[in-house]
Formats: structure tokens, C-alpha cells, sequence
């Protein structure tokens, strides 16, 4: 490419308004040529992975778990209770979230208050840290030796830090950036007529908030409310690590797979684990159904007003979520070079000496960067050609049709129960991909699968910005569709695949729930060594590791953003013109 773009040869072509006679509606025809036989055949090939990484081993769940295995699993008081616990923990925890994160939503979109980029970027760091670190950072300061374990004498009497109240603030860590995303997409779109017309009625600032913000933000609370309550329910790092005696259906999953090899009791509890995210699911889609646009083309866009106590509060309550996440995080970062915790407070770097702890070592952490690379490189290839083909080249309806409802599944699916359909569709001898099992890469496609939702949806929303048009006058110029894809298409969405890769790649950094079931000893990752090697009781070690996985997703997200910033100045000048 390096800035030879096809698109300002493209634009001068089209005439005002960007259309050609006789091409519009023409931009996507049927299949005419070599070109688009071969574009179909990616199409298929795409479909026919989505089917075998994705949709195969989903069914293996489902067909592993018969009716009688069902009522007899559920019947038994040990589940009854871990579901109860796993319901009541992800009440709580949304219950801590959704007001705290709606806040400081609103501080970032609809308020003046001072460091603004600062604060957005202490709320995200948690994205770049695995689940179990809050619950590192937990013990650390509440645990048995923990620094702060007087705070919890306020408490009732037996009250301790190992159980409903450790998993709940440690998924409140967790899951607290993954809400603020969805709300702050959801408060920064507003009418200002809307307010300046209230405002002409008398309306005071309470009544504005109740009748007009708090309808315009219902779709994007309803959704981070589904995506909290999915994610508590359903996560194995938290529980795992500070749970103490208190049992989640994922802990149940693991120890009937791992510990008792009984894939059948674990093919139910994965069902179960499916029926919140399914619900939460259907709920969403209702609520988005209903949803009206925020913004039409006669809309004006809202911009705060001074206001000192609104910006004084404000600033007091994201204060205090602040201090919350960055103390769960510097914790687990200051204890990974303290030698002795809290006995001897003196800096070491012994605990980074892998080699010599139990649990894990350095090939834990090659392995992880290993695997996020590969599964960022393959997932965001896989991605892009299958949204360029479906929003580009439909020229294989039937297989866009599938390849269009296969891509939201995995919405809906915890990556615990896609990690559990993997580990019994691919363990299976009569299976022809049962070489892939235990290796590196099956590992990566689970992960891509996982992860394929947020990324597909966030490169078929760029894509459809760009008008077909310039594809059919591409053709008309009797080039081939692949060059107008690499000349044009990609440098117009370079930003948001840069995006993907790096969402992609921390994500595959910090996952632990869909690589539980499928490592090996010679492929054990670092996010897995953080969980082994607290369980060998070298938790310094842990939190030492969990460390490197935020060094390393933040080095690669301010190198991906390094990259980001030199492609677009030298590849498109043309959005300046």
C-alpha cells in the first residue's frame, strides 16, 4: 500500500453524489466471473470453519446431556446451592456496578469535571488484567495477613474476605469496564433540543435526567445489566482463587471435568450455565427491538454546561471508584515485587524467577504471547474476509445467510461452556481433529470464537459506512474485487482492524475460562500459571505473572495505537481533504 491508495483514483470517478448511472443498487452482483467463484469459495471455507470451530462443538454439549442426566444433576442439593450462590453473587455484583459505572458514564459524557482522559484511563485498566488478579489483590489486602484486614471487623462477626464478599468485589473489578464501555456508548449520543425544550417548559435538572436521559439510556443499561449479570454468573477466576468454601456452577464444571473426569455432569452444569447468558440474550434483543435512534439528521448534539456542584460530586463519586480499581490493581503489582508480604516490605525481583516456582514458568508466558499473536493475526483475518464477503461480495447467499446467524452465538455463550464443548468434541478418537487436541492450535481458535462476536460487529459497522458505490465503480474500471479490497477497503478500515487485533490479543492474553479444559503442560499459559501457581501457594509468583500480563497488554495496545497513528497519517490523507 504505503500510501498508494486506490481510493483518491476511485472518488474523482464517481460523479456529485457519488453515484453512477446505471450502478445504483448494482453494487453487489451476482456471481460472474473466476473473481466471484473465488470469493464464494472463501465464502464456504469460512462458513465451513465457523461450523467446525463454533457450532460442532457446541452440539457436542448438547447431545452429551441427556434428559435423565439433567433431572438427576439438578435434583442434587451441592448444584441447587452453587446456582443459588451463583445467582445471588451475580445480583450483587450488578447491584455494585451498573449505579457505579452509570455514574462515571455520565461524568465522561454529559459533565466538565477536570481529567477526563485520565480517568477513562484508569476505569479501562482492568481489560488488561486476568480475572484472578482482583481476587490476588483481595487477599493481599483483606486475607489472612492483609494489610487492611482490620476494615473488616465493621463487619458482622465471621465475616471474612474468602467467599461471597471476596467474589463479589473482585467480579465488581471485573466486569466494572465492561459495563462503562456499553454506558458511555449509550450517554454520549443526545439531542440537545430535547433538554433546550424541557428546559423552555420549567422542567428542573431532576426531572430532565428522569424523563428524558434515563429513557434515551435504557437499551445501553438494559444491555450492560445482561452483560454483568452474564459475567458473574458465569466466571471461574474470581471464585476460584477467594471463594473459599463457597461453590459457583463454574467451579462445579471444573471439578467434575478436571477433577473427576466426568464429562457428563459437566455437559449439564455447562447447560446450565448457558441458561443465564441465553436469557440475558433474548431479553437485549427485545429491548433493542424497541429502541428508537437517539439521533436523527435534524438532531443537535448536547454539550454540558458549567456546573459546579453537579462537576463537584461528580468528581467525589469517580474519585472513589478510581481509588477501588486502583488499589485491586497496584496490590497485585506492588506485592509482585515486595519480598515478603507484610512481614518484610522490602523490593525484590526474585519472584519473577520463574523457573524455580511451582505452577508455571517462563514458557508459560511465551506461550500466552504466542497464542494472543496467532489467535490476533488468524482471528483478524478470518474476521475481516468474512465481513468484507458478507457486506462486499455477497455472491454465496446461503453461506452469508449461516455465516450472519453463526456470528452472534458466541454473545451468548460463556466461554467456559465453549472451552467444555471443545474439550468433548475434540478429545473424541473417532474425531479427524483430534490431533489439534491439547495443542496451541485449537487453543487460538477457541479463543477467536470466543472473542468473534465484538469483533465481527465491529468491522461490519465500519465496512457498511462505506458506500458500495465505489466497489462497482472499482469494477467498472475492470479491476478485480480483491483489488479494490486492498487498495481501498482496508485502508478506510485500517483503524478499526487495528482495533480487533488489539482487542483479540488482550483478550486472548487474559482469558482463563475457555483454555481450561485444553491445555497441555508443554502449552500452559500465563493467564493458566497465575491460577497454578496460587493454588501451590506461591502467590507472590501469581501476582507476579499477573503483572507481566498487564505489562504486556499495555505494551502492545500503545504500540498498536503507535501504528495506528502512523498508517493513518501516511495512508489517509485524503479524510483531510
Amino acid at each position: 500500500m504505503n500510501g498508494r491508495s486506490l481510493l483518491p483514483a476511485l472518488l474523482p470517478a464517481l460523479p456529485r453524489g457519488g453515484v453512477i448511472p446505471g450502478l445504483r443498487g448494482a453494487a453487489m452482483p451476482g456471481v460472474r466471473g473466476a473473481g466471484d467463484r473465488f470469493a464464494a469459495l472463501l465464502q464456504w471455507l469460512c462458513l465451513a470453519v465457523l461450523l467446525a470451530f463454533l457450532v460442532l462443538p457446541l452440539l457436542a454439549i448438547l447431545t452429551r446431556a441427556g434428559i435423565a442426566d439433567i433431572a438427576r444433576t439438578v435434583a442434587e442439593p451441592r448444584i441447587q446451592a452453587a446456582a443459588w450462590n451463583s445467582l445471588t453473587i451475580a445480583v450483587a455484583t450488578l447491584a455494585l456496578v451498573l449505579p457505579a459505572a452509570f455514574v462515571v458514564a455520565f461524568a465522561l459524557t454529559r459533565s466538565r469535571i477536570a481529567g477526563k482522559p485520565v480517568l477513562r484511563l484508569v476505569c479501562l485498566a482492568p481489560l488488561l488484567a486476568p480475572s484472578l488478579m482482583p481476587a490476588i489483590s483481595l487477599v493481599y489486602l483483606f486475607g489472612n495477613q492483609g494489610l487492611l484486614k482490620g476494615w473488616l471487623a465493621v463487619l458482622p462477626a465471621g465475616a471474612s474476605i474468602y467467599g461471597p464478599l471476596g467474589i463479589v468485589l473482585g467480579e465488581a473489578f471485573y466486569t466494572f469496564p465492561h459495563a462503562l464501555l456499553v454506558l458511555t456508548a449509550a450517554l454520549s449520543v443526545a439531542d440537545a433540543r430535547l433538554y433546550e425544550a424541557a428546559e423552555t417548559l420549567g422542567a428542573g435538572r431532576l426531572r430532565r435526567f428522569i424523563t428524558i436521559t434515563l429513557p434515551n439510556a435504557r437499551y445501553g443499561l438494559v444491555s450492560a445489566a445482561t452483560l454483568v449479570l452474564t459475567m458473574a454468573a458465569t466466571d471461574f477466576g474470581v471464585p476460584k482463587v477467594i471463594g473459599g468454601q463457597t461453590s459457583v456452577l463454574a467451579l462445579e464444571a471444573y471439578k467434575q471435568v478436571i477433577g473427576q473426569h466426568d464429562f457428563g455432569r459437566g455437559a449439564v452444569i455447562g447447560l446450565l450455565l448457558l441458561l443465564p447468558a441465553l436469557a440475558s440474550f433474548a431479553i437485549q434483543r427485545r429491548v433493542a427491538r424497541r429502541a428508537q435512534a437517539g439521533m436523527t439528521g435534524r438532531s443537535v448534539q448536547y454539550h454540558a454546561r458549567p456546573h459546579a456542584g453537579r462537576d463537584m460530586l461528580l468528581s467525589l463519586a469517580c474519585g472513589a471508584v478510581a481509588v477501588f480499581l486502583l488499589a485491586l490493581a497496584g496490590a497485585a503489582v506492588a506485592a509482585a515485587f515486595i519480598k515478603l508480604w507484610p512481614y518484610d516490605m522490602s523490593l525484590t525481583l526474585a519472584h519473577f524467577d520463574f523457573e524455580h516456582q511451582d505452577g508455571g514458568g517462563w514458557d508459560a508466558f511465551r506461550n500466552s504471547f504466542v497464542l494472543s499473536g496467532a489467535s490476533a493475526l488468524a482471528g483478524t483475518l478470518l474476521v475481516f474476509v468474512n465481513a468484507y464477503l458478507l457486506e462486499k461480495q455477497p455472491v454465496a447467499p446461503g453461506a452469508a445467510l449461516l455465516v450472519r446467524a453463526i456470528a452472534v452465538v458466541p454473545m451468548a455463550v460463556p466461554g467456559m461452556v465453549l472451552g467444555l464443548g471443545y474439550a468433548m468434541f475434540f478429545s473424541h478418537p473417532a474425531n479427524p481433529l483430534h490431533g489439534l487436541y491439547g495443542g496451541m492450535t485449537l487453543m487460538a481458535a477457541s479463543c477467536v470464537c470466543h472473542f468473534y462476536t465484538t469483533a465481527h460487529m465491529t468491522l461490519t459497522t465500519s465496512l457498511r459506512q462505506i458506500d458500495g458505490e465505489i466497489e462497482a465503480a472499482s469494477r467498472s474500471l475492470g479491476q478485480g474485487w480483491w483489488v479494490c479490497c486492498l487498495r481501498v477497503t482496508l485502508p478506510i478500515v485500517l483503524p478499526s482492524l487495528l482495533n480487533v487485533f488489539r482487542y483479540l490479543f488482550v483478550s486472548s492474553m487474559t482469558t482463563v475460562s475457555c483454555v481450561i479444559f485444553l491445555y497441555s503442560p508443554e502449552t500452559e499459559l500465563a493467564s493458566l500459571a497465575v491460577l497454578n501457581m496460587d493454588d501451590a501457594g506461591d502467590t507472590a509468583a501469581a501476582a507476579a505473572m499477573a503483572t507481566l500480563i498487564v505489562a504486556c497488554s499495555g505494551a502492545v495496545s500503545l504500540l498498536l495505537n503507535t501504528v495506528g497513528w502512523y498508517c493513518g497519517h501516511r495512508l489517509q490523507r485524503w479524510r483531510a481533504n
